[in-house]
């Protein structure tokens, strides 16, 4: 009986050629779009607006109606994360094209074995056949 070759794991190939920048962009990525990160952020701004708005003058660190620190912040952090999740975009965009052609290359070992089964399949007709045609001439 012949060996096949087995089928490549391109998740494991994916996973082994990241960088540890690759593997963060990744996990920023998979994070940042979550529900749970909207809500820290929405909480976090709604904090700070309402501290800096409502607090006693002594404890507002950036006053109302600038919040000139508040922007910065968030400015640095979106010019921060941006590009991680543009990397990691890219990273899942290159993973799903390795799956699409591993899946393409098992679709096409699939088809070879489908017809040699059908090859296979249609001999043993037709040597049937044969030996029916056998049988019933000599009955």
């Amino acid at each position: 009986m012949e060996t096949h070759p087995s089928i490549r794991n391109v998740n494991e190939e994916h996973r082994q050629k990241l960088s540890r920048l690759d593997k963060f962009a990744l996990w920023i990525t998979c994070h940042v779009g979550t529900t749970g990160f909207f809500l820290l952020i929405a909480f976090w701004t709604a904090l700070w607006l309402l501290w800096n708005t409502f607090a006693s003058h002594e404890l507002r660190f950036d006053p109302f109606p600038a919040f000139a620190l508040w922007l910065f912040i968030s400015n640095v952090i979106q010019i921060s994360i941006l590009p991680l999740i543009m990397i990691g975009q890219n990273l899942e965009s290159r993973h799903a094209e390795l799956r699409a052609q591993a899946d393409y290359e098992v679709n096409i070992k699939a088809e070879q074995e489908v017809k040699v089964i059908m090859e296979h399949l249609e001999r043993h007709d037709k040597m049937l056949r044969e030996i029916l045609q056998k049988t019933e001439k000599q009955s």
